[in-house]
């Protein structure tokens, strides 16, 4: 069976950034997902959970309230492997171009003084939030992008190298 190409990209390279995951035709309109990588993944520890799920609340909020944007977003939400999100947006535009919106959104989580939508009616587990280990994380983010705007690895994911499969088994060899 053939890894899905998110499966694909050396996990081992990735840093910090925005890039872009996949895009997708739904007749005649485009979608794309882009991959927010807070965390190196499997060299730094994974987001805190209860951090995460608070992120996942603030920042959709903030993005879903966005006057300019609002109207772009599909979809937010936290990666099973705890390093980042995935945001789904309207239209093919590139990692860069969403610079601004990102940053301001993790920079928003710093003056929320409690989780939107973490009540018992609103959340299905609406007591795993961590409001202040979420801004510690968002502003760590943030702070990130900022230093490393120029990057061009902030923007794409690391290139790989050809796909080597032995015996059903697919990795890269470097």
């Amino acid at each position: 069976m053939d890894l899905i190409p998110s499966f694909s990209v050396d996990h081992t390279r990735i840093v910090p950034g925005i890039f872009i995951s996949r895009q997708d035709k739904l007749g005649d309109h485009v979608i794309t997902t882009y991959d927010v990588r807070v965390t190196r993944p499997n060299r730094e520890p994974a987001v805190d959970v209860s951090a995460m799920h608070s992120l996942e609340h603030v920042i959709a909020t903030y993005l879903r309230n966005e006057p300019q944007w609002k109207d772009e977003i599909i979809y937010w939400g936290p990666m099973g492997c705890l390093t980042g999100f995935y945001l789904i947006l309207k239209g093919n535009r590139p990692s860069k171009e969403i610079f601004n919106l990102l940053l301001n959104a993790f920079r928003s989580v710093e003056n929320y003084e409690e989780v939107p939508g973490a009540t018992a009616e609103n959340c299905g587990n609406y007591l795993l939030h961590n409001l202040n280990m979420a801004k510690w994380y968002a502003a760590r983010f943030a702070d990130y992008l900022e230093a490393n705007a120029d990057k061009s690895e902030t923007f794409e994911y690391p290139k790989t190298t050809r796909l080597v499969t032995d015996k059903g088994l697919n990795f890269y060899d470097s």
